[in-house]
């Protein structure tokens, strides 16, 4: 099931940075005057009245706290983020069905944490009730945690519906993309710039064939500031524009990303393309968009108009979101097509949308059966970083732990490095998602670690992991959806007899390793 939630900044995407000031900090609370008392009768004495107690007022909302059981029945569990719970809710007044995600206050760190909180609140109190934006419903906060409830979102992921189809036609991928462009529209017009659009931040609404779609993650969104240049490194990778990783950009960037989505759209994968993140910027300061490959041959002059003029380099020459709106390919019974896109694409969208979860958990399995000889000097190193004796690392740990170490990797790659190590995301890397992220390329394709790996998924011994070992096992991550296990076999089971041999299992594990330890090692 989809939902509409924020993610808070830190999400499934792989999000660069979040560092940014408040724009609209929140006022600060004004407790309520003193009650008057009346005087006691002349000759009658009384006791000094004992003043109210003040509310209890919550550090994060600065409002009196409240039992959000009083108003709504939390239901099951919809999904898990670094900062919180996801669960489906329903209003006891009402009996209608809600999003509640409950982040825990002690994830609010630092006081600029809570900032960010009260400002994506803030925003997105300003936009609800926009078009193509999800509807607000409250916030909440008890002495554990704060509750953000919204609009419920049952129709899934972008992508996702996607792929589930049989055909598509240029003409529905304009339907989306009109979506798509004026979620960027109403946010310029009412003043806040998104910062990170991208596939996973858009749910339809349900599962009708014509459900609209609703943007959500207004986690690193800001109100705009006439005059003010932006320099704060944000986004997710395939997504950002050059400007921001020039580090000197405004709110056409929310134009560029939402014209990399329509790129996907209608080709399947994304325009600027590499292995690493570092390379994808690279294509990205590049700027050389192909229009000329296939399938961009059948696709018609009109898009591939829209599509230039969308990612230009220059974000002063740049097409603007209320002018895109205009474009007679974009527009309402405009120029696009009915004829079907070629299949092809569709099975590019859904490889490159489909994060194969399997080989995450494989390593976070070789990482806790290494033996401690192989993972020597891992651990002081965990030990040295983690200066608070916690028993994770959190982000500025990591941060200043690479910089005693001599590291010169930037604030993204660090923030990356975070991303990529941080597998149940919760917000801090424990000691074995560190050793996961830093053992060596060669620990992991040791044959006896592959293998011990694929034993643990074969529960049975049979020589093959079926689709109920498959989801027994990552259901205790919460990937278990049907979705997730269809994408993982039709990724790796590459005879597709609906099971994984070893053979697969280790090819994939072989493929495209990242070694991350190179990224901890000092510069030379």
């Amino acid at each position: 099931m989809g939902f509409c939630f924020s993610k808070f900044k830190r999400t499934r995407d792989i999000p660069i940075s979040s560092s940014s000031p408040s724009d609209s900090p929140s006022p600060p609370y004004n407790p309520p005057p003193p009650l008057h008392h009346a005087l006691p009768p002349p000759g009658q004495t009384t006791a000094a009245p004992r003043p109210p107690s003040p509310p209890n007022i919550g550090p994060v909302l600065r409002k009196p706290c409240i039992d959000i059981t009083t108003l709504y029945d939390l239901d099951k569990e919809l999904g898990r983020g670094q900062f919180g719970i996801t669960y489906l809710c329903t209003e006891k007044a009402t009996g209608l069905k809600y999003a509640c995600k409950s982040i825990s206050r002690r994830k609010l760190v630092t006081e600029k944490d809570i900032e960010d909180v009260r400002r994506e609140i803030m925003i997105l109190q300003h936009l609800t009730g926009q078009p193509n934006i999800v509807e607000f419903k409250g916030a909440y906060e008890d002495k554990k945690n704060l509750y953000l409830v919204m609009e419920l979102c049952s129709g899934g992921e972008l992508f996702d519906r996607i792929t589930a189809r049989g055909s598509y036609s240029e003409k529905e991928a304009a339907r989306l993309g009109r979506q798509i462009v004026n979620v960027v529209h109403v946010c310029h017009f009412m003043g806040v710039m998104h910062r990170d659009l991208k596939p996973e931040n858009f749910l339809m609404v349900n599962r009708d064939e014509d459900s609209p779609l609703k943007a959500t993650d207004f986690g690193l969104s800001v109100f705009i500031e006439s005059g003010k240049v932006y320099r704060d490194v944000v986004g997710s990778a395939y997504y950002v524009a050059p400007e921001v990783l020039g580090r000197k950009y405004g709110k056409e960037i929310d134009v560029w990303s939402a014209g990399v989505i329509l790129y996907i759209l209608l080709s399947g994968f994304p325009p600027f393309w590499a292995e690493t993140e570092k390379g994808i910027y690279e294509e990205i300061l590049k700027g050389h968009v192909d229009l000329q490959t296939s399938p961009w041959p059948s696709i018609s002059a009109g898009a591939k108009d829209l599509i230039t003029k969308m990612l230009t380099m220059d974000p002063r020459k740049r097409i603007t979101a209320a002018e895109a709106l205009e474009h007679p390919w974009l527009k309402k019974d405009g120029e696009a097509s009915d004829r079907p896109i070629d299949s092809a694409v569709l099975i590019r969208m859904k490889q490159f949308r489909a994060m194969n979860k399997l080989k995450k958990l494989a390593l976070k399995v070789i990482a806790e059966n290494l033996s401690e000889e192989e993972i020597k000097g891992l651990r002081q190193m965990f030990n040295n970083m983690d200066t608070d004796g916690s028993g994770t690392i959190t982000y500025e740990e990591l941060r200043t732990g690479l910089s005693k170490l001599g590291s010169k990797l930037s604030e993204a790659e660090i923030k990356q490095l975070m991303e990529a190590a941080d597998v149940d995301k919760n917000g801090t890397i424990d000691y074995i998602e560190f050793i996961t992220a830093t053992m060596h390329r060669h620990r992991l394709e040791k044959e006896e670690n592959l293998y011990k790996a694929f034993q643990y998924f074969d529960k049975d011994n049979s020589g093959y992991i079926t689709r109920d070992e498959l989801r027994h096992a990552m259901q205790q991550y919460g990937m278990g959806d049907e979705a997730t296990i269809d994408e993982v076999l039709d990724d790796v089971d590459t005879d597709k007899d609906g099971r994984i041999n070893y053979e697969e299992f280790a090819a994939m594990m072989k493929k495209g390793t990242v070694d991350f330890s190179e990224q901890l090692r000092t510069d030379e």
